[in-house]
């Protein structure tokens, strides 16, 4: 399977698993088109031709051509020089390896990461709020990650990649909405009444089991095992943590359990007082089930073999 076909269908699939209707992604694909269109010719030559059939600017092709053909895989929640390094070195003891892919976005996919955060305005929205209220609440927390990503030296793998001459591309959000949809049937499958009911059934998952082993399993971070679960706001896709202003407005809406991968200490500060319950899933192992759920769909349309590194583990479903 060649490079480009596997990023099509990372793009496809991750589509057809995204919380949106089709008909608010097909929207966004039109704004950027509507965007490109209203630029002029030197404007336009910066413009990321990907926008306008990919609506995840964290999930490109980093380096290598769309033609390349791939048959071996190392993959990793985060990739950075050391896991180029160890693909080189890898190759030059006999295990070639045509491509490796990172979770979290590097490159040109980390500087515009931030844009895949308006995709939870409409996650609030499905919890009840108005979907203008949650742009606005969203603005100003997508300016706050821009300015931060804008600081990083986000090309060093890239770079990295480039003068090795390994193929190299990222899928963040692709993944996350998997992992997204995933829960989000299961714990509706499963009912969990209370807090410790619901950790029960989610270290039932392969991944979180082995997470908790490294005790790095789902936790409750804010409640008590007694308390009821209720109304579940789950977090595992968007980019990156939402606004630290929201919370007050999700316990209005009658949110009990907030469901999420991680929450930063300011976050944590701020959703404390609104007695709602938080669970951590867990970081790493949630981004290696939207990983795992996504390859089982890449092997099915052929044949790799796929080395995990950098806390990804590969499990099949």
């Amino acid at each position: 399977m060649k490079l480009g076909e596997i990023y099509k269908l990372f793009v496809k699939e991750g589509i057809a698993s995204d919380l949106r209707s089709k008909n608010a992604i097909q929207e966004h694909l039109k704004k950027q088109r509507k965007y490109f269109n209203s630029l002029n010719k030197e404007e336009r030559n910066d413009f990321d031709l990907e926008n306008l059939g990919n609506p995840y600017a964290d999930t490109r092709i980093l380096y290598g051509e769309p033609e390349r053909e791939i048959e071996t895989i190392l993959i990793g929640i985060d990739i950075d020089v050391p896991e180029i390094l160890l693909a080189d070195r890898l190759s030059s003891g006999g295990k070639k390896i045509d491509l490796v892919i990172s979770h979290h976005p590097r490159g040109v996919a980390l500087a515009g990461f931030y844009d895949v955060m308006g995709m939870q305005a409409d996650m609030l929205a499905k919890l009840g709020m108005d979907i203008e209220i949650a742009r606005g609440f969203l603005g100003e927390r997508m300016q706050e990650v821009e300015r931060n990503v804008s600081a990083s030296n986000h090309n060093r793998p890239v770079d990295a990649a480039r003068m090795l001459d390994i193929a190299f591309m990222c899928a963040h959000t692709v993944a996350d909405n998997h992992v997204n949809k995933y829960l989000n049937e299961y714990i509706q499958r499963r009912k969990p009444q209370t807090l410790k009911d619901l950790v029960k059934v989610l270290r039932q998952i392969p991944e979180y089991r082995l997470a908790a082993k490294d005790k790095a399993g789902p936790k409750i971070i804010i409640g008590k095992p007694e308390d009821k679960v209720g109304k579940v706001s789950l977090e595992m896709t968007g980019g990156t943590e939402g606004s630290k202003e929201i919370f007050g407005r999700l316990s209005q809406l009658g949110v009990n359990t907030i469901v999420g991968m991680h929450l930063s200490e300011e976050h944590f500060k701020r959703v404390k007082p609104e007695h709602i319950n938080v669970v951590i899933a867990g970081h790493i192992s949630s981004d290696t089930i939207g990983l795992n759920l996504l390859l089982d769909k890449l092997e099915k349309k052929d044949k790799f073999e796929i080395l995990s590194c950098s806390g990804f583990r590969r499990l099949t479903r």
